[in-house]
């Protein structure tokens, strides 16, 4: 008699039942006899391999899962960072009446979209909105009451302090509205200081730093002058970029963000005011996490926007807001899902805009930085234009390199040619 197609075999292991695969020819009749494929071995460890295949598809999938809730769990952690830091900057800001920040004698403590950009050569002969993002380590010397009255814990204020704080709310006396007037004698010696820091500025590594200490050394007589101030905030932006080390750098940009959280509220009207806390802000957040850097993109482009309105024929703000524009439009993927989830507007900008901006620099003042072409460039590049890109980078070859961005710049200039050449 022969055996069923498929045979049942426990003669080699009794505790074992397993079904032994056969093969039937299709033109074989009802008595055909099964040929067996595989020995019972054999079928042993094939099936031993399809339980290893299964349990690691079962283990990938938990893996899967666990990757899936621990994103869950970093986003809410994430919103949660950032609403809390909000909330407590609204409850100082309800809290401090007073109508000056405090300055800090610590403020070299120790401490990134993006939405932080370097400078653009700057032409102007004033001396007023020149580029550079910097950032300063010196020590406040003025208002010492107020840091007394002041809380400890007020170290990190954020720039919100400055948005939220209006000029009704801050019940300053009219006089205080006006800078502090000078006699004679000094308001000649502060002519001739701003000459000299605007010079120094403009100099190299080490007029810059000279012009820092030489502001410092002043402050005490002119602490309460808005073109003083400015100035001091931008020497501090200076010391920013000759800085490598990253706690000082972000100690630089936070004492020069709190000269000017004073200046803002006294002086809401300055457009370099508005100009240089942007960068300085931006300075300071680039060593943040995202959701801070994020919220540092906010509080930047909207200083940007006062100081446009205030001073709209100044090349540097709109190179500074291409920046802008140029970084958020080249968001990665974690910026973009993060601000997604922080921000019920976040947000928006495109290389189109970004190239407006920048072609509004060449228009009031050509040939204002070599970065500024070098942007226009690659504007045109990420649109498609190949042969406006290549004139650009012709036209921004031509000027010379006077900053660190300026060398940088000459860097990218170099992989756009060799990646077109291949």
């Amino acid at each position: 008699q022969a055996p069923s197609s498929l045979a049942l075999d426990t003669s080699r292991d009794p505790g074992a039942a397993t079904a032994s695969l056969a093969l039937i020819p299709a033109d074989a009749g009802d008595g055909a006899v099964s040929s067996v494929l595989l020995r019972q071995d054999e079928q042993l460890e094939v099936l031993e391999r399809l339980d290893f295949v299964v349990r690691n598809v079962v283990e990938l999938r938990k893996e899967v899962e666990e990757l899936r809730n621990s994103l869950q769990h970093l986003a809410v952690e994430i919103v949660g960072e950032v609403r809390t830091h909000l909330e407590e900057t609204q409850r100082m800001t309800r809290r401090k009446k007073l109508p000056f920040c405090r300055d800090r004698s610590d403020s070299t403590g120790s401490s990134s979209i993006y939405f932080t950009a370097s400078s653009g050569n700057a032409n102007t002969d004033d001396g007023e909105s020149e580029g550079g993002y910097s950032t300063a380590n010196a020590e406040s010397d003025y208002d010492r009451e107020s840091e007394q009255e002041s809380d400890d814990g007020e170290d990190d204020v954020s720039c919100d302090t400055v948005k939220t704080v209006r000029r009704d709310s801050l019940e300053l006396a009219p006089e205080d509205e006006s800078p502090l007037l000078l006699d004679s004698t000094l308001e000649e010696g502060l002519g001739q200081l701003l000459e000299q820091a605007d010079r120094l500025h403009n100099g190299d590594e080490q007029d810059k730093r000279e012009g820092f200490q030489l502001l410092l050394n002043n402050k005490l007589a002119y602490a309460g002058q808005q073109e003083f101030l400015w100035r001091l905030a931008r020497a501090h932006s200076d010391m920013w970029e000759l800085t490598e080390d990253a706690d000082e750098r972000r100690s630089y940009a936070i004492g020069g963000k709190e000269e000017l959280e004073l200046a803002l509220q006294k002086w809401d009207q300055s457009a370099e005011c508005h100009q240089w806390f942007a960068i300085l802000y931006g300075q300071m957040s680039e060593y943040e996490s995202i959701p801070k850097r994020i919220q540092a993109g906010y509080i930047f482009k909207e200083h940007i926007d006062k100081a446009i309105a205030l001073k709209p024929q100044d090349p540097q703000l709109y190179y500074l807001l291409g920046r802008w524009c140029y970084q958020v439009a080249h968001l990665g993927w974690l910026e973009k899902r993060t601000v997604s989830a922080l921000f019920e507007v976040p947000p928006t900008a495109t290389v189109q805009d970004a190239l407006q901006n920048f072609l509004r620099v060449e228009e009031l003042s050509p040939g204002f930085s070599k970065a500024g072409r070098v942007y226009i460039a690659k504007c045109y590049r990420d649109l498609g234009d190949t042969s406006a890109a290549v004139l650009w980078m012709d036209l921004a070859s031509e000027l010379p390199g006077n900053t660190k961005e300026d060398a940088e710049s000459e860097r990218e200039l170099e992989e756009m040619r060799s990646e077109w050449e291949e």
